[in-house]
């Protein structure tokens, strides 16, 4: 079998980009990093389905309602940059095994708690693991991804809401199992067994980024992912026919900074509003759409879980179809569509959801996850992956993921309050203004990935910042020092 040779990132890149479909070991690490955003989902909503019942059964206030649903997005505010580091600064596969050993020990945790603190406990292991995940298996999709097929980042966004989905699903089959309130215990606990099975499938057939090794020098190492990967013989170049790195960010945590200077300050900006708009106006109202149905249908547990579940059926269509949208639009003005048709639902709710007929009430909730999901909802999480170079991408991903879980953190946390103290409807109008001021920025900001003619990882023609340029100028100087003692 005759060897191909590697000289640098560009070839693995190329090799990459060059293939006509995700297939082999390739799809069966892309399924496996997108299962585990069904995870995340999956976890992350486990308490949505049976929240009505758990508030029951350990009398809950709604301060403390507020404070529970919202600790694992706090938390994931804390650990979404952690993860990132830890990925940019080690690889994408331990710290992805790691966030699953977390998810499984918080699902215990919670499914087995005798108190309110403890439940506690176990949401704090769920956030920690969501935002370790979230950050690195993005990334780790996009290096797996050929440019031509950017736009399938967005399948995640599907991806959740068949996990909601699946959870409300479960919740109506334990209800007519008799469990009572103890509901949310089983909703928990089902959470854990998709951890275990998961943590197991990744450890065995997962395999290092090789973008990510060929960034980080690591060429070797680069050809035998490849090799395992694609079943085609790869061997490195040697040393004087390599191409070096141009531009590597070296400086580990502060590589932060790095994606507010320069040519990737805005966009960090589009990516963060996204995300965090869309954040904020999914958990502040989609999360809470099991509670709405009650409100809207009744408070027939089966009735207004089935409602949940129709809204949350449309996310499905809306989350397989953003990659669709993603291409045919540009993942900037998906966005701005999407944010520009959920104010108006969030208005239409807001002034008439108490007046609205049953068939209304029905499509108008399902539109706003439609417009959300096949726009916005998943388009945050994408921008930010494919818009930095593979050492900056899971370190982005997690800071733009935290400033993505502060928007689902408050989302979380004020709609109950909100609900409690002013009412449904104007609660709505106050959350309309989120989507508003995000259609706004999208329309303002025109960079767009899936627009772009070169990679974030061979943008090497000009340094993107001053650190970068005067790294570049030292080495020229060497160079020509070195001519001249010649």
């Amino acid at each position: 079998m005759q060897s191909l040779v590697i000289r640098g990132v560009s070839d693995v890149v190329s090799f990459i980009d060059a293939r006509p479909r995700i297939s082999g070991r390739a799809a069966v690490i892309w399924w496996l990093a997108l299962s585990g955003l069904f995870l995340d989902a999956f976890s992350n909503s486990a308490l949505s389905a049976g929240l009505g019942p758990m508030t029951r059964d350990m009398e809950l206030s709604a301060t403390q309602v507020a404070i529970l649903t919202s600790l694992a997005s706090w938390v994931a505010i804390v650990f979404n940059p952690i993860g990132g580091w830890l990925a940019d600064r080690w690889g994408r596969i331990p710290p992805l095994l790691f966030a699953k050993l977390l998810a499984l020990i918080g699902a215990a945790l919670a499914a087995f708690a005798p108190t309110f603190e403890m439940v506690l406990a176990g949401r704090f292991f769920v956030g920690a693991a969501y935002g370790i995940d979230f950050a690195i298996a993005m990334a780790l999709l996009a290096e797996f991804t050929p440019a031509r097929f950017k736009a399938r980042l967005n399948t995640w966004q599907g991806i959740w809401y068949v996990a909601v989905s699946t959870n409300l699903i479960l919740a109506i089959g334990f209800y007519n199992l008799g469990v009572g309130d103890s509901i949310w215990r089983f909703a928990v606990g089902s959470a854990g067994v998709v951890a275990l099975v998961l943590l197991v499938l990744q450890a065995v057939f997962m395999v290092e980024s090789p973008t990510w090794l060929a960034r980080k020098e690591k060429l070797e190492r680069a050809a035998r992912s490849m090799t395992k990967i694609y079943g085609e013989k790869f061997t490195v170049a040697a040393v004087a026919d390599r191409i070096p790195v141009l531009n590597q960010a070296t400086r580990g945590i502060a590589n932060v900074a790095l994606i507010f200077r320069g040519t990737y300050r805005q966009r960090t900006i589009l990516a963060a509003t996204v995300q965090m708009a869309q954040s904020i106006q999914y958990f502040a109202v989609g999360w809470y759409l099991p509670i709405i149905s009650l409100t809207l249908f009744g408070a027939d547990f089966v009735v207004a879980t089935l409602g949940a579940l129709v809204f949350n059926l449309f996310g499905v269509f809306g989350g397989f179809m953003s990659p669709v949208v993603g291409k045919k639009l540009g993942l900037r003005r998906a966005s701005a569509v999407g944010f520009g048709a959920v104010f108006v639902m969030l208005v239409i709710l807001g002034f008439f959801y108490e007046s609205m007929p049953i068939w209304l009430a029905f499509i108008v909730p399902s539109l706003f996850i439609l417009f959300h999901s096949a726009g916005p909802g998943a388009n945050g999480k994408s921008l930010s992956t494919l818009s930095f170079r593979s050492e900056l991408r899971a370190g982005a991903n997690g800071i733009i993921g935290a400033i993505g879980s502060m928007g689902a953190a408050l989302g979380l946390l004020i709609f109950p309050l909100l609900k409690e103290g002013i009412g449904l409807g104007p609660t709505f109008l106050i959350l309309s203004a989120v989507p508003l001021a995000a259609f706004i920025i999208c329309s303002v900001i025109k960079w767009d990935p899936t627009r772009a003619t070169v990679s974030p990882d061979e943008e090497t023609n000009a340094p993107q910042f001053k650190s970068d340029a005067a790294a570049q100028a030292r080495a020229a100087e060497a160079a020509a020092a070195s001519l001249v003692s010649r």
